[in-house]
């Protein structure tokens, strides 16, 4: 009984471990960790949260790397005021939707650690992050709402102005980076991400339409052997080559099958010729192979013939 008690345990100990994520790179989905970080904000946040009062939130060991700031608002205050939460800047004009009441802005950065996770999950073939991603989601949070208990994520849509995003104070120092203008990525919810040019006579600032995560990116270095182009006579010349290299191997090859079947061949005569001999008894008459019957008859006797007496 003790033993069963202690596998039980053994296996709980194993799960928890497993699927409450004790190990920092468990998490291989950026849609994943959007909601792991959600549900830690809503749990470790005050209700009473003051409106537009930006709060930090720590998140636990486990997701150590990643800065998350968080902000309630009225969607009305929202797109008449506009916000700024650390590198975001929204502008006047700004709409939730859908937004009933209140929504909560949750603002991530990945750091450089977490940020590869977008290795995985996106393309990004051709280009190297030099800036950790940054996200801007929104839920809602509304008091009276049946689903506060599991926020539903919003969107954000800016009005005339576009959202900016600043990362002058979170770009990567490199060397050999240091006279490259880097590029402004979005990595959209749909797997994709587009590449467009930052603000202009600000290079480390973006501006975005929308929710989403951003991240600055360079071209990564050419590869001295990718996209080389190849002239028609080296064409040539290794087609021909790699055809008569084919057909000098299959040659081979046909050529030991058959030696192969021919000694094979050769092999079966041998042995049927030997048992024929060994059952004929064939033996050499002249120049001639003959086969010889073994010696079966008997030898006469030559019996006492009658012999009348004379008397």
């Amino acid at each position: 009984m003790g033993s069963v008690f202690a596998l039980i345990l053994m296996i709980f100990t194993w799960v928890s471990h497993t699927f409450l994520g004790s190990n920092a790179q468990s998490v291989k989905s950026a849609h994943v960790l959007d909601l792991i970080i959600r549900d830690h904000t809503f749990k470790a946040l005050n209700k009473d949260l003051r409106t537009g009062t930006p709060q930090s939130v720590n998140l636990p060991a486990n997701l150590s790397g990643i800065g998350v700031d968080a902000v309630r608002f009225r969607c009305g205050s929202l797109r008449r005021y506009g916000a700024h939460l650390k590198e975001f800047n929204l502008g006047i004009g700004v709409t939730v939707h859908p937004c009933i009441e209140r929504v909560m802005l949750i603002r991530q950065n990945m750091g450089f650690n977490w940020s590869s996770i977008y290795y995985a999950n996106y393309d990004l073939s051709g280009y190297q992050l030099v800036s950790p991603i940054v996200g801007l989601l929104a839920y809602n949070a509304d008091d009276d709402d049946a689903n506060s208990s599991n926020p539903f994520q919003l969107g954000i849509v800016t009005g005339e102005k576009p959202m900016i995003i600043d990362f002058t104070n979170a770009t990567r120092k490199e060397k050999g980076l240091n006279n490259v203008k880097p590029l402004c990525a979005s990595f959209e919810g749909d797997g994709r991400m587009t590449v467009a040019k930052p603000y202009p006579s600000r290079p480390f600032v973006c501006v975005a339409k929308r929710h989403g995560h951003f991240g600055l990116v360079v071209e990564s270095p050419p590869d001295l052997f990718k996209n080389k182009p190849i002239s028609q006579w080296k064409v040539a010349v290794g087609s021909t080559i790699g055809a008569a290299l084919g057909a000098f191997l299959l040659g081979l090859l046909l050529v030991a099958m058959l030696v192969r079947v021919k000694k094979r061949s050769r092999m079966v005569e041998m042995e049927r010729r030997a048992y024929e001999e060994e059952a004929l008894q064939v033996s050499m008459v002249g120049h001639v192979r003959a086969p010889t019957a073994p010696g079966t008859r008997t030898t006469p006797v030559i019996e006492h013939e009658y012999m009348p007496h004379h008397r």
